[in-house]
């Protein structure tokens, strides 16, 4: 299987997503329509300064909108990918599967020795 103009999938692969943390991000919100702060700090387990560095990067990446308020008297934050941070998302996925459907040989079950005979 290949990638973009006919490459190796890895080219297809969003270096804004691709970074651990933000994979992660993108992959918690991607499950949901929204999802509050602490919600995705504490499901991604960061910190509230890598997560807030994190959500920055996502949103000026205009993969992620944030929206603030209240709940009773307490600040809360919520996240939601945008349209574009979805089309993102599932491209980025789609890469990876690519990447690894290249990697396993025809017959999975086969076993593989990378020895010579």
């Amino acid at each position: 299987m290949t990638g973009a103009a006919g490459g190796h999938p890895r080219h297809a692969l969003d270096e804004v997503i691709h970074a651990p943390v933000r994979f992660s991000v993108m992959a918690t919100l991607a499950s949901a329509e929204e999802a509050e702060f602490g919600f995705v700090r504490d499901g991604v387990q960061v910190s509230d300064s890598l997560l807030s560095k994190t959500v920055s990067a996502l949103e000026k990446a205009g993969y992620v909108e944030v929206r603030k308020g209240y709940v009773g008297k307490r600040p809360r934050t919520w996240l939601r990918l945008s349209r574009q941070g979805r089309a993102a998302f599932g491209a980025h996925v789609a890469a990876l599967r690519a990447i690894a459907d290249g990697a396993l040989p025809p017959d999975a079950g086969a076993v593989v020795s990378a020895e010579p005979g």
